[in-house]
């Protein structure tokens, strides 16, 4: 059983084993579907560090999304050329945050490379807006919250390992 599924399903269960249903359909779906790095042995420090290191995580990504959205809001659609990238990055954001939020947030069954893959793109792009950011006045605080969430999925990157 990987990290991920044992700690899921600890959370599921109330801190007891999977049924063999579901247990069963894991294994029949191709796979147990969750980290490798992740064994039976979990100890309670390291579920409650990757349960609250994911929400961390999940609600940063909502954050800059919501952030992201309400700058594109403010922007005007006929802009230059500078401000029509603005915007381009901060619909990409907003979709990558909002993408990651919704994967880290569900309960079914995810494989690591999975989870890897999607926080480090989400890490990626809000570093990449942020430093587009940097160069807007009055946006520091966008800029911030995208570094944030850029951090909170760092941390959740090294609660996999």
């Amino acid at each position: 059983m990987s990290k991920v599924e044992h700690l899921d399903s600890t959370v599921l269960t109330g801190g007891g084993a999977r049924t063999p249903d579901a247990r069963s359909a894991a294994f029949a779906a191709g796979g147990n579907g969750n980290p490798d790095s992740v064994t039976a042995m979990t100890t309670q420090q390291e579920l409650v560090r990757f349960l609250e290191d994911r929400f961390a995580c999940a609600q940063a990504c909502t954050d800059c999304s919501r952030a992201c959205v309400l700058r594109v809001s403010r922007s005007d659609p006929d802009a230059t050329d500078h401000e029509a990238l603005v915007r381009r990055k901060a619909l990409l954001c907003a979709e990558v945050c909002d993408a990651t939020c919704r994967m880290l947030a569900e309960q079914n069954l995810q494989d690591e490379p999975s989870l890897r893959l999607q926080a480090k793109w989400c890490l990626l792009v809000c570093l990449e807006y942020a430093q587009v950011l940097d160069a807007q006045p009055g946006a520091e605080a966008d800029a911030q919250t995208c570094r944030d969430c850029a951090r909170a999925c760092t941390e959740f990157l090294a609660t996999l390992n």
